[in-house]
């Protein structure tokens, strides 16, 4: 017997990823316009202001330019290699939001709407099985490019998030102790009863957020395409459209990186911890819009914190980087999971050895 299909199910998510992907492209567009706003700012300079009011159609001129820039496929490449490297980057960058809670829900034509494209109860594990498969996308590009400095920068790419994923997963395993869940939409249920989990795990959310810098390839961790040694790294070969999706994948991955860090441990799309907004006597939909508009603040902090960082602090050496990684997080950690261990064993026992 067939299983019955709920088509209207299918076209609301089907909807739901339309809007999830193409509000990740305008955003990661317009990320990389307030990026050249706020470095401007930080270097007391104007930045782009010509193309539009205020300049803000510079990132359509921009993707415009790349889009209408020569095709250029190096003779001694791999081309399919050379041509699947940047598609990979970029839709591993865009599948990491399938599991994302963008609101709570609304009511649509009689219909209860959830806000999530796929509410799985190992959302975590998938949102780091999606990103350590990024990498692959880097590796394939770089060695597909028959170039040496390409292949340098890929390798760098790897060992160092290989490094600091390590530090980022057992930072998230205290987390996990707290919560008891690997669901994201329960993490953000469970914060809206009490406090966000960054009280909780303060040490837990500042290696997350260290690691999150080093797996976005941003500054001070951007070895990986340091054009003072590689002459651009693992994109040096690469032009138009495939460098644009090199490109677009660095600022999609800061957006999702942000709105993952907003939902483990600033409670998503809750507004106040420990205060129930379905007190106002609003609409399901209107709460969705609030809800949503509280995870974007969010979000929109944590993009800011990216740019401060990259326009503030110089790139590490190599060898600074490796030991920040293997030395001091991983370690501090470790710390970090045992602590918690203890705590919840204790609490658990009544504070009793």
């Amino acid at each position: 017997m067939l299983l019955a299909l709920d088509l209207a199910l299918i076209l609301e998510k089907l909807v739901l990823i339309v809007i999830v992907v193409m509000a990740s492209l305008v955003i990661a567009m317009y990320v990389t316009f307030a990026e050249r706003k706020v470095a401007a700012i930080l270097q007391d300079r104007r930045g782009p202001n010509r193309a539009g009011p205020f300049g803000i159609l510079q990132p359509v001129a921009d993707g415009l330019k790349l889009f209408f820039k020569e095709e250029i496929i190096p003779e001694f490449s791999s081309k399919f290699l050379f041509i699947l490297g940047p598609s990979m980057a970029m839709l591993t960058a865009i599948m990491t939001g399938a599991v994302v809670p963008w609101g709570d829900h609304i009511d649509f034509f009689g219909r209860t709407v959830s806000l999530q494209i796929a509410d799985v109860n190992v959302g975590i594990l998938y949102v780091f099985g999606v990103v350590s498969m990024g990498v692959y996308g880097i590796m394939i590009g770089s060695w597909a490019s028959n170039n040496k400095y390409s292949l340098l920068g890929g390798l760098r790419a790897a060992s160092q998030i290989i490094s600091y994923e390590l530090a980022m997963g057992i930072s998230l395993i205290a987390l996990l102790m707290v919560t008891g869940t690997l669901s994201l939409k329960e993490m953000v249920l469970q914060q809206q009863q009490g406090w966000w989990n960054f009280c909780y795990q303060p040490l837990g959310f500042l290696i997350f957020l260290i690691c999150a810098f080093a797996e976005c390839n941003r500054t001070p961790f951007d070895l990986p395409e340091a054009e003072n040694e590689l002459i651009g790294g693992y994109h040096t070969e690469y032009s138009s459209m495939k460098l644009g999706f090199y490109l677009f994948s660095e600022y999609i991955n800061m957006f999702v990186s942000s709105v993952i860090m907003s939902t483990l441990f600033f409670g998503g799309y809750d507004l106040i911890p420990f205060y129930d907004e379905s007190a106002w006597g609003l609409s399901a939909n209107w709460m969705a819009i609030i809800g949503l508009g509280a995870l974007m603040a969010k979000v929109v902090f944590f993009l800011f914190l990216f740019m401060w960082v990259r326009w503030t602090i110089p790139r590490f050496r190599y060898d600074q980087l490796m030991n920040l990684g293997w030395r001091i997080l991983i370690p501090l950690a470790l710390v970090n999971m045992l602590v918690t261990g203890a705590v919840i064993l204790l609490k658990q026992n009544n504070w009793h050895f």
